[in-house]
């Protein structure tokens, strides 16, 4: 069985933007390893005019998209056991952890807000999962839900091919991937570390590794703090 995503949004047209290239592409349009669906919200407002939002209850700028529109959208989606997510930007971290979770299951079905947000309600009593790709803002939550639905997708099996190369990759065992390289030798100036020239694949794996260590005290002291813990014997 296929790994099935739905995608509720005001903009089915920005897919499958990237999601449709590449490898992800190819497992989707031609092997079948994932599948991938459209629901315009617009279709679901019980108003003549095809209003979806109000204004904030209490006051403020902007427009919310309505509770029940959203209930409606999200009822006629078969869930199969699949997550809800609501890319928002106050919602937790997206995280690889999360996302081989997912990835190991039927699929996901994916909310894109607009305005300022989706009334909380609908999100509670459906059981969404706020996901944030990043600590910024965007006008939409398409970008976003193409970032979660591809970090998903690409550990589905068989999408990627090769398995081995998925285990060295950042965030896998709490650290950033060492830097790569490739011909030419030398470029601009800059020669390929001889390390990597010599053959030794020992050598090879520990300077790849003290590289790894290095980019993540440097760029991500969250990361390596978090991974210093996790190495700490239990009861420490």
């Amino acid at each position: 069985m296929s790994f099935a995503v739905s995608v509720l949004t005001m903009a089915p047209e920005a897919f499958p933007g990237p999601l449709g290239v590449s490898l992800i592409g190819t497992a989707w349009r031609e092997q079948g390893l994932w599948t991938l669906e459209t629901v315009d919200i617009r279709a679901f407002s019980a108003d003549k005019r095809g209003f979806l939002d109000d204004t904030p209850a209490g006051g403020g700028p902007g427009q919310v998209l309505r509770a029940d529109v959203i209930a409606a959208a999200l009822d006629s989606v078969e869930r199969s056991g699949r997550p809800l997510l609501y890319m928002s930007a106050r919602g937790r971290p997206l995280t690889q952890a999360r996302v081989r979770e997912w990835a190991a299951g039927p699929g996901l079905i994916v909310l894109c807000g607009r305005f300022e947000g989706v009334d909380q309600r609908v999100l509670d009593a459906r059981g969404f999962e706020e996901v944030a790709v990043g600590d910024a803002v965007l006008a939409g939550g398409e970008a976003a839900a193409m970032v979660a639905i591809e970090a998903s997708v690409r550990l589905v099996p068989g999408v990627l091919g090769a398995a081995a190369s998925l285990e060295s990759e950042s965030f896998e065992d709490g650290r950033l991937e060492h830097p790569q390289y490739t011909r030419p030798r030398t470029f601009e100036g800059l020669d390929i570390p001889e390390v990597l020239l010599s053959g030794h694949h020992g050598e090879i794996a520990k300077w790849r590794k003290a590289q790894s260590e290095e980019t993540t005290r440097e760029r991500r002291p969250d990361l390596w703090a978090a991974r210093l813990a996790n190495l700490q014997p239990k009861g420490k």
